[in-house]
Protein backbone atom coordinates (compact mmCIF):
# COMPACT_ATOMS: atom_id res chain seq x y z
CA UNK A 1 0.00 0.00 0.00
CA UNK A 2 1.55 3.12 -1.13
CA UNK A 3 -0.11 6.18 -0.28
CA UNK A 4 -1.02 8.80 2.59
CA UNK A 5 -3.72 9.03 5.46
CA UNK A 6 -4.87 12.64 6.97
CA UNK A 7 -5.66 11.44 10.43
CA UNK A 8 -6.90 14.04 12.88
CA UNK A 9 -5.04 13.17 16.07
CA UNK A 10 -6.87 13.50 19.33
CA UNK A 11 -5.16 14.96 22.37
CA UNK A 12 -3.50 12.82 24.95
CA UNK A 13 -1.60 10.26 22.44
CA UNK A 14 1.55 10.51 21.25
CA UNK A 15 2.44 10.18 17.11
CA UNK A 16 3.75 6.84 17.56
CA UNK A 17 0.73 5.47 19.32
CA UNK A 18 -1.40 6.71 17.01
CA UNK A 19 1.14 5.80 14.18
CA UNK A 20 0.76 1.72 15.29
CA UNK A 21 -3.26 1.99 15.81
CA UNK A 22 -3.64 3.28 12.43
CA UNK A 23 -1.01 0.42 11.13
CA UNK A 24 -3.15 -2.07 12.96
CA UNK A 25 -6.63 -0.63 10.88
CA UNK A 26 -5.03 -0.81 7.35
CA UNK A 27 -3.41 -3.56 8.00
CA UNK A 28 -0.35 -1.56 6.80
CA UNK A 29 3.77 -3.38 6.66
CA UNK A 30 5.26 -0.29 6.46
CA UNK A 31 4.12 3.66 8.13
CA UNK A 32 5.79 6.25 8.96
CA UNK A 33 4.58 10.16 9.63
CA UNK A 34 5.16 13.58 8.63
CA UNK A 35 5.82 15.78 11.75
CA UNK A 36 5.45 14.87 15.21
CA UNK A 37 2.84 16.52 17.51
CA UNK A 38 3.29 16.10 21.10
CA UNK A 39 0.55 14.31 23.40
CA UNK A 40 -1.04 17.68 24.49
CA UNK A 41 -1.31 18.75 20.76
CA UNK A 42 -4.33 17.66 18.69
CA UNK A 43 -5.32 17.70 14.79
CA UNK A 44 -3.22 16.98 11.45
CA UNK A 45 -0.66 14.14 11.50
CA UNK A 46 -0.34 13.04 8.14
CA UNK A 47 0.68 9.36 7.68
CA UNK A 48 2.45 7.53 5.06
CA UNK A 49 2.31 3.92 3.60
CA UNK A 50 5.05 2.33 1.88
CA UNK A 51 6.51 4.07 -0.91
CA UNK A 52 4.66 7.65 0.55
CA UNK A 53 7.32 7.06 3.26
CA UNK A 54 10.35 8.37 0.97
CA UNK A 55 8.34 11.93 0.61
CA UNK A 56 8.31 12.78 4.52
CA UNK A 57 10.94 15.61 3.64
CA UNK A 58 9.05 17.68 1.63
CA UNK A 59 5.68 17.47 3.89
CA UNK A 60 8.39 18.26 7.20
CA UNK A 61 9.46 21.27 5.06
CA UNK A 62 6.30 22.70 3.84
CA UNK A 63 4.38 25.59 6.10
CA UNK A 64 2.50 24.68 8.96
CA UNK A 65 -0.80 26.42 10.57
CA UNK A 66 -1.73 26.20 14.46
CA UNK A 67 -5.01 27.21 16.69
CA UNK A 68 -3.13 27.85 19.83
CA UNK A 69 -4.22 29.04 23.12
CA UNK A 70 -2.14 30.59 25.85
CA UNK A 71 -2.68 31.14 29.73
CA UNK A 72 -1.14 34.55 30.49
CA UNK A 73 0.01 35.36 33.85
CA UNK A 74 1.84 31.95 34.51
CA UNK A 75 4.90 30.35 33.62
CA UNK A 76 6.04 26.34 33.59
CA UNK A 77 8.99 24.67 33.65
CA UNK A 78 7.94 23.08 29.71
CA UNK A 79 6.42 26.46 28.15
CA UNK A 80 2.91 24.18 28.10
CA UNK A 81 0.27 22.71 30.36
CA UNK A 82 2.11 19.95 31.44
CA UNK A 83 4.83 22.00 33.36
CA UNK A 84 5.38 22.82 36.54
CA UNK A 85 3.82 25.90 37.59
CA UNK A 86 7.12 27.95 37.98
CA UNK A 87 5.89 31.66 38.44
CA UNK A 88 2.61 33.92 37.74
CA UNK A 89 2.17 37.89 37.28
CA UNK A 90 -0.30 40.13 36.81
CA UNK A 91 -2.22 40.37 33.44
CA UNK A 92 -3.15 43.67 32.58
CA UNK A 93 -3.34 43.65 28.87
CA UNK A 94 -5.03 45.46 26.85
CA UNK A 95 -6.62 44.73 23.56
CA UNK A 96 -4.75 47.56 21.35
CA UNK A 97 -1.61 46.19 23.21
CA UNK A 98 -2.18 42.61 22.18
CA UNK A 99 -2.50 43.42 18.52
CA UNK A 100 1.08 45.97 18.24
CA UNK A 101 2.41 42.67 20.09
CA UNK A 102 1.25 40.24 17.73
CA UNK A 103 2.16 42.96 14.77
CA UNK A 104 5.89 42.12 16.07
CA UNK A 105 6.10 39.02 15.61
CA UNK A 106 5.08 38.71 12.20
CA UNK A 107 7.88 38.31 9.58
CA UNK A 108 11.25 36.47 10.22
CA UNK A 109 11.95 36.47 13.98
CA UNK A 110 14.52 34.72 15.97
CA UNK A 111 13.88 32.13 18.17
CA UNK A 112 15.92 30.02 21.27
CA UNK A 113 14.60 26.52 20.96
CA UNK A 114 13.06 25.33 24.36
CA UNK A 115 14.82 22.73 26.44
CA UNK A 116 11.94 20.92 25.95
CA UNK A 117 12.24 19.64 22.62
CA UNK A 118 13.69 16.78 20.42
CA UNK A 119 16.71 18.71 19.28
CA UNK A 120 19.75 16.65 19.95
CA UNK A 121 22.87 17.49 21.72
CA UNK A 122 25.81 14.77 21.61
CA UNK A 123 23.23 12.16 20.54
CA UNK A 124 20.51 12.92 23.49
CA UNK A 125 17.52 15.12 22.86
CA UNK A 126 17.50 18.37 24.76
CA UNK A 127 14.02 17.00 26.82
CA UNK A 128 15.76 13.97 27.91
CA UNK A 129 18.37 16.29 29.35
CA UNK A 130 15.65 18.78 30.69
CA UNK A 131 14.13 16.00 32.28
CA UNK A 132 17.23 14.95 34.20
CA UNK A 133 17.36 18.96 35.11
CA UNK A 134 19.84 19.85 32.90
CA UNK A 135 20.48 23.19 30.88
CA UNK A 136 22.64 23.22 27.65
CA UNK A 137 23.57 26.33 25.71
CA UNK A 138 21.33 26.69 22.35
CA UNK A 139 21.70 29.03 19.64
CA UNK A 140 18.60 31.10 18.23
CA UNK A 141 17.10 30.10 15.36
CA UNK A 142 15.58 32.26 12.75
CA UNK A 143 12.13 31.10 11.70
CA UNK A 144 9.16 33.17 9.54
CA UNK A 145 5.73 33.73 10.57
CA UNK A 146 3.25 34.46 7.70
CA UNK A 147 0.24 34.62 9.69
CA UNK A 148 -0.32 35.53 13.27
CA UNK A 149 -3.88 36.50 14.36
CA UNK A 150 -5.86 36.78 17.64
CA UNK A 151 -8.88 34.25 17.80
CA UNK A 152 -10.19 35.43 21.17
CA UNK A 153 -9.11 37.08 23.89
CA UNK A 154 -10.74 36.74 27.87
CA UNK A 155 -7.87 37.59 29.53
CA UNK A 156 -5.90 35.14 31.14
CA UNK A 157 -7.05 33.20 28.22
CA UNK A 158 -5.71 33.87 24.52
CA UNK A 159 -6.19 32.16 20.99
CA UNK A 160 -4.44 33.00 18.53
CA UNK A 161 -3.75 31.03 14.53
CA UNK A 162 -0.30 31.26 13.37
CA UNK A 163 0.84 30.47 10.03
CA UNK A 164 4.70 29.75 10.43
CA UNK A 165 7.90 27.88 8.43
CA UNK A 166 9.00 24.65 9.93
CA UNK A 167 11.24 24.45 12.99
CA UNK A 168 8.94 27.46 14.64
CA UNK A 169 8.03 26.30 18.08
CA UNK A 170 4.77 27.55 19.26
CA UNK A 171 5.55 27.47 22.90
CA UNK A 172 8.31 29.61 22.27
CA UNK A 173 5.74 31.84 20.52
CA UNK A 174 3.89 31.70 23.63
CA UNK A 175 6.02 32.51 25.94
CA UNK A 176 8.33 35.42 23.85
CA UNK A 177 4.40 36.91 23.16
CA UNK A 178 3.86 36.78 26.63
CA UNK A 179 7.27 38.48 27.81
CA UNK A 180 6.12 41.49 25.05
CA UNK A 181 2.99 42.04 26.69
CA UNK A 182 4.82 42.50 30.34
CA UNK A 183 3.92 39.45 31.50
CA UNK A 184 4.17 35.65 31.25
CA UNK A 185 2.46 32.99 29.31
CA UNK A 186 2.57 29.64 28.15
CA UNK A 187 0.93 26.94 25.64
CA UNK A 188 -2.03 25.83 27.19
CA UNK A 189 -3.65 23.98 24.12
CA UNK A 190 -2.42 23.34 20.48
CA UNK A 191 -4.22 22.15 17.17
CA UNK A 192 -1.89 21.94 14.02
CA UNK A 193 -5.20 22.72 11.59
CA UNK A 194 -2.87 22.63 8.31
CA UNK A 195 0.07 21.56 6.70
CA UNK A 196 1.56 22.77 2.88
CA UNK A 197 -2.02 22.61 1.18
CA UNK A 198 -3.52 19.60 3.31
CA UNK A 199 -6.05 20.85 5.61
CA UNK A 200 -7.24 19.16 9.09
CA UNK A 201 -10.77 19.45 8.07
CA UNK A 202 -10.02 16.69 5.40
CA UNK A 203 -8.87 14.46 8.00
CA UNK A 204 -10.60 11.67 9.75
CA UNK A 205 -10.08 10.71 13.79
CA UNK A 206 -9.31 7.30 14.45
CA UNK A 207 -12.26 6.51 16.05
CA UNK A 208 -14.09 7.34 13.08
CA UNK A 209 -11.83 5.00 10.51
CA UNK A 210 -12.19 2.60 13.29
CA UNK A 211 -15.65 1.81 12.13
CA UNK A 212 -15.66 2.40 8.52
CA UNK A 213 -16.28 -0.54 6.44
CA UNK A 214 -12.84 -0.98 4.74
CA UNK A 215 -14.10 0.34 1.38
CA UNK A 216 -14.72 3.46 2.78
CA UNK A 217 -11.27 3.42 4.89
CA UNK A 218 -9.50 2.83 1.44
CA UNK A 219 -11.25 5.79 -0.03
CA UNK A 220 -9.50 8.14 2.31
CA UNK A 221 -6.37 7.22 1.43
CA UNK A 222 -4.11 9.78 -1.36
CA UNK A 223 -2.31 8.59 -4.02
CA UNK A 224 1.21 9.30 -4.13
CA UNK A 225 0.60 12.14 -6.87
CA UNK A 226 -1.97 13.51 -4.42
CA UNK A 227 0.44 13.62 -1.85
CA UNK A 228 3.26 15.65 -3.87
CA UNK A 229 0.57 17.94 -5.40
CA UNK A 230 2.47 21.47 -3.85
CA UNK A 231 5.34 20.77 -5.53
CA UNK A 232 5.94 21.41 -9.29
CA UNK A 233 6.02 18.71 -11.92
CA UNK A 234 8.65 17.11 -14.36
CA UNK A 235 7.49 13.89 -16.91
CA UNK A 236 10.16 11.56 -18.36
CA UNK A 237 9.82 9.78 -21.16
CA UNK A 238 11.10 6.17 -20.73
CA UNK A 239 14.75 6.87 -21.79
CA UNK A 240 14.98 9.87 -19.58
CA UNK A 241 13.52 7.77 -16.53
CA UNK A 242 15.81 4.95 -17.10
CA UNK A 243 18.92 7.23 -16.86
CA UNK A 244 17.48 9.40 -13.92
CA UNK A 245 16.98 6.10 -11.94
CA UNK A 246 20.48 4.91 -12.66
CA UNK A 247 21.49 8.34 -11.03
CA UNK A 248 22.52 11.04 -14.00
CA UNK A 249 21.37 14.24 -13.93
CA UNK A 250 19.01 15.35 -16.83
CA UNK A 251 19.73 18.53 -18.76
CA UNK A 252 16.42 20.88 -18.60
CA UNK A 253 17.30 24.14 -19.76
CA UNK A 254 14.83 26.61 -18.35
CA UNK A 255 14.14 24.81 -15.08
CA UNK A 256 14.19 26.75 -11.97
CA UNK A 257 16.37 25.74 -9.24
CA UNK A 258 14.30 23.61 -6.80
CA UNK A 259 12.49 20.50 -5.65
CA UNK A 260 10.56 18.48 -8.39
CA UNK A 261 7.73 15.93 -8.55
CA UNK A 262 9.16 13.63 -11.00
CA UNK A 263 6.50 11.91 -13.08
CA UNK A 264 6.26 9.42 -16.04
CA UNK A 265 3.10 10.57 -18.72
CA UNK A 266 0.50 8.79 -17.51
CA UNK A 267 1.13 10.57 -13.59
CA UNK A 268 2.43 7.66 -11.69
CA UNK A 269 5.08 8.77 -9.18
CA UNK A 270 9.11 8.01 -10.09
CA UNK A 271 10.17 10.02 -7.12
CA UNK A 272 11.52 13.65 -6.39
CA UNK A 273 14.31 15.31 -8.01
CA UNK A 274 16.41 18.32 -7.45
CA UNK A 275 17.31 21.38 -10.22
CA UNK A 276 20.08 23.27 -9.95
CA UNK A 277 20.72 27.02 -11.52
CA UNK A 278 21.93 25.26 -14.79
CA UNK A 279 18.73 23.16 -14.75
CA UNK A 280 20.29 19.91 -14.21
CA UNK A 281 18.21 17.65 -12.74
CA UNK A 282 19.41 15.13 -10.32
CA UNK A 283 17.36 12.42 -8.54
CA UNK A 284 16.46 12.86 -4.18
CA UNK A 285 14.11 9.88 -3.93
CA UNK A 286 13.03 7.14 -6.16
CA UNK A 287 9.91 4.92 -5.76
CA UNK A 288 10.12 1.26 -5.90
CA UNK A 289 9.43 0.02 -9.27
CA UNK A 290 7.08 -3.12 -10.79
CA UNK A 291 9.18 -5.98 -11.63
CA UNK A 292 7.61 -5.40 -14.95
CA UNK A 293 8.91 -2.28 -15.16
CA UNK A 294 12.06 -3.01 -13.88
CA UNK A 295 12.85 -4.91 -16.78
CA UNK A 296 11.66 -2.96 -19.38
CA UNK A 297 14.12 -0.43 -17.79
CA UNK A 298 16.82 -2.58 -17.69
CA UNK A 299 16.13 -3.57 -21.37
CA UNK A 300 16.85 0.03 -22.46
CA UNK A 301 19.74 0.67 -20.00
Amino acid sequence: MDAALLLDKPIGASSNRVLQDVKQIFGAKKAGHAGTLDPLASGLLLVLFGEATKFAGPLLDADKEYVATLKLGERTSTGDAEGQLLETKEVEVSNHELLAALDRFRGKIEQLPPMHSALKRDGVPLYKLARRGETVERKPRQVQIFELEKLAFEPPRLEIRVRCSKGTYIRTLAEDLGQALGTLAHLSALRRTACGGFRVADAASLEVLGTMPAAERTRRLLSLQSLLSDLPRVELDRDAETRFRNGQALSMPGLEAGVFAVLRPDGSVIGLGKADAAGALKPLRLTATTQAADNQLKSRA
